[in-house]
């Protein structure tokens, strides 16, 4: 009898941390979750090993730049996604049933869609004028950058889904994507042409896309129209003017944050072998944001409905459940790159281009505080703080122009452009942390405002929950 009591102990102590966890968040989204979140690691790298021995190094840039200027067309986004969460679960969380957010949503879903297929257009008239170009190398650029640009209609589309927790739906569609271009892109390895690996995968985009609306139309979180668009857009405007402008401000730093290197190290050490360097190890640097994405996203909920009570120790907890969550891949890859960091990038890049030793450190200091900006930053977006996040992303625009100025003076080579990039990094992730301890910690520890008396009911017109 007493024999027994040790172990049930153990197995109660074992068990503890799942029920915490359990509790906080969904299990199934969690692994799910972090499913997408590898397979996109995992899409980036094959990506670029794929591409190593497909292409030689002139073009292996060359499409690098395209990729780049297709996931730059986020700056189009003005933060719009991260607002359309917040009103969303707002309704959501308050029972609204209006269409106002719907239509604004799906307005904003149609004009980003306009814009991905206008930007491919542009993309093949200016490869196509290029004398190093023909027809059909112009329509591949095209359609790798169409390929990469609709990430920003998947955007908000993920935003919208999360904030009326549908995000076990969306992200088995994710991970049909995932799998979907993971298995398209190695097909390149056996001899699939270029043209029809690309043409494949944008229409895997479309059929999940077209899926995606459809669910969301039946769940009255988008509405199926066109002639209200603009209507719908100018509503958005006027309702979120500020936060819109903030969001945008914060929205266009970050853009120049995360690409401004991919104009200026072809400029200063020249394409091929740098340009390669740089978009390999900022591949894992900024491919570990998906690994966080698996950590942080299935906590949101938890933390937006404790911000939104006013549960500060709930948040505090949810928050931190996070951290844990997205130091344990961080710890494992930043001790994959310590020991074993010049395998890695040799296996990735084999004889395109050589990785130089005193990158990896450097690498892993942007591991760490890329972990720490994420879990701050997403804290402050999915609750609000959008003037907090702008003033940051600001700061950081400042301190790298600065420091890219630096850089130049110096005659640095590419390992000092980044060794550098990564100290102006570390200073703006501490920026955030003392803001979501100033404004939501601080926030959620004061007690909850009563709505008013002629409105006791939280489903009410004049009720607007805290997110």
């Amino acid at each position: 009898m007493n024999s027994a009591a040790p172990a049930l102990t153990a197995k109660s102590f074992l068990h503890k941390p799942l029920r915490a966890l359990a509790g906080l968040l969904s299990l199934r989204y969690f692994v799910l979750r972090a499913s997408t979140a590898a397979a996109a690691i995992a899409g980036g790298l094959v990506q670029t090993f794929v591409f190593a021995r497909v292409l030689d190094p002139h073009d292996f840039s060359i499409f690098i730049l395209i990729g780049t200027f297709g996931l730059s067309l986020w700056l189009f986004d003005l933060g719009a996604a991260k607002i359309l969460y917040v009103r969303q679960r707002e309704r959501h969380l308050t029972g609204a049933t209006g269409t106002a957010v719907p239509a604004q949503s799906s307005a904003v879903v149609l004009v980003y869609a306009l814009i991905v297929l206008t930007g491919t257009l542009i993309c093949f008239a200016a490869m196509a004028a290029t004398a190093s170009a023909d027809a059909a190398r112009a329509a591949e650029y095209a359609l790798f950058f169409s390929f990469s640009a609709l990430n920003l209609v998947w955007f908000p589309l993920r935003n919208v889904s999360n904030a009326i927790d549908e995000f076990i739906a969306f992200e088995t569609l994710e991970a049909t994507r995932r799998v979907g271009h993971i298995g398209l892109i190695l097909a390149l390895l056996i001899g699939l042409p270029m043209m029809v690996c690309l043409l494949l995968a944008n229409l895997l985009w479309f059929v999940l896309i077209a899926a995606c609306v459809t669910r969301l139309v039946r769940r009255n979180a988008l509405v199926l129209q066109i002639t209200g668009t603009l209507k719908a857009l100018t509503a958005l405007w006027r309702a979120n003017r500020a936060d819109v402008l903030r969001s945008g401000n914060y929205a266009a730093a970050e853009l120049t944050i995360y690409n401004f290197p991919y104009l200026v190290v072809p400029l200063m050490f020249g394409l091929g072998a740098p340009t390669i360097i740089l978009d390999t190890v900022f591949k894992i640097f900024r491919g570990a944001t998906l690994i966080y994405a698996a950590g942080l996203d299935p906590l949101v909920p938890r933390q937006t409905r404790a911000f939104a009570e006013h549960d500060a120790a709930t948040l505090k907890k949810a928050t931190l459940m996070a951290t844990v969550l997205c130091a344990i891949p961080t710890a494992a890859l930043c001790l994959l790159l310590w020991f074993a960091g010049d395998r890695v990038f040799a296996l990735l890049l084999g004889s395109a281009a050589t990785v130089p030793a005193a990158a990896t450190p450097i690498l892993i200091v942007l591991l760490i505080s890329n972990m720490v900006q994420n879990v701050a930053s997403c804290l402050l977006q999915h609750t609000g703080f959008f003037r907090e996040i702008a003033r940051v992303a600001t700061f950081l625009v400042a301190g790298m122009a600065a420091m890219t100025g630096l850089v130049y003076a110096t005659g640095a080579d590419i390992v000092g452009f980044i060794g550098a990039y990564a100290a102006v990094y570390v200073v703006g992730a501490v920026l955030y942390v003392a803001y979501v301890v100033r404004k939501p910690f601080r926030i959620a520890a004061q007690p909850l405002p009563q709505p008013p008396a002629k409105c006791p009911a939280p489903g009410c017109a004049s009720f607007r929950a805290p997110l």
